[in-house]
């Protein structure tokens, strides 16, 4: 299975950022992900297997808890493969942020304009 299709599941997805914020014990993914898509504990297991199986996260026990991690090897690979296509998005993010950057500072200009004439 290619990352891209271990990912293309919003509850992969989902189970990947909250694990993002810190490893986690079993039972709290479960939960959070049980209450955001209504899906069953075993449901919950399978994708946190999917998981494990293809590198996307690690378990360890910590006496009768399961503590989940983000493996970042698979994220990187695929960070790798996306490099190809960044230049479909790069550059208008580029000039978006320089747009976004020439207007804060013709509004900074105007109001310290508008300040000056203000003043007594």
């Amino acid at each position: 299975m290619h990352a891209i299709d271990v990912l293309g599941d919003p509850v992969r997805r989902r189970i990947l950022e909250l694990l993002a914020e810190g490893e986690q014990p079993a039972g709290t993914v479960g939960a959070t992900v049980q209450r955001e898509f209504g899906i069953s504990q075993p449901a919950v297991s399978q994708h946190l297997k999917v998981l494990r199986e293809h590198g996307f996260a690690t378990v360890r026990a910590q006496g009768t808890r399961r503590l989940y991690a983000v493996d970042p090897g698979p994220l990187r690979e695929l960070d790798e493969w996306l490099a190809g296509f960044r230049r479909f998005w790069t550059p208008p993010l580029a000039a978006l942020a320089t747009e976004l950057a020439r207007g804060r500072r013709e509004r900074r200009l105007r109001e310290g304009n508008s300040e000056e004439r203000n003043t007594p």
